[in-house]
């Protein structure tokens, strides 16, 4: 699996969210800013994320992900300080 096949499965997912994967070899960073994570608590967030990625991580095509699932305002305030 490719960043950009990883990239499909989430935009099925998150329809409206703005998402950026980076990686190769099973192992992913993965940045994904939907307003549907308004008020969810970081664990709400990642499982969500996981939940489409499962059937992967599970056939050990996906092995290591890091998440960075924010809200559309969150992600203005980490960009304006460069994180």
């Amino acid at each position: 699996m490719n960043s950009d096949q990883l990239s499909q499965i989430l935009q099925q997912a998150f329809p409206q969210a703005e998402i950026v994967v980076t990686g190769q070899a099973g192992k992913f960073d993965l940045r994904i800013v939907d307003a549907g994570f308004e008020g969810k608590r970081t664990v709400a967030r990642q499982q969500a994320v996981y939940a489409p990625l499962n059937e992967h991580i599970a056939s050990g095509v996906v092995h290591a992900v890091t998440i960075r699932a924010m809200t559309p305002e969150e992600w203005r305030k980490a960009s304006m300080f460069g994180v």
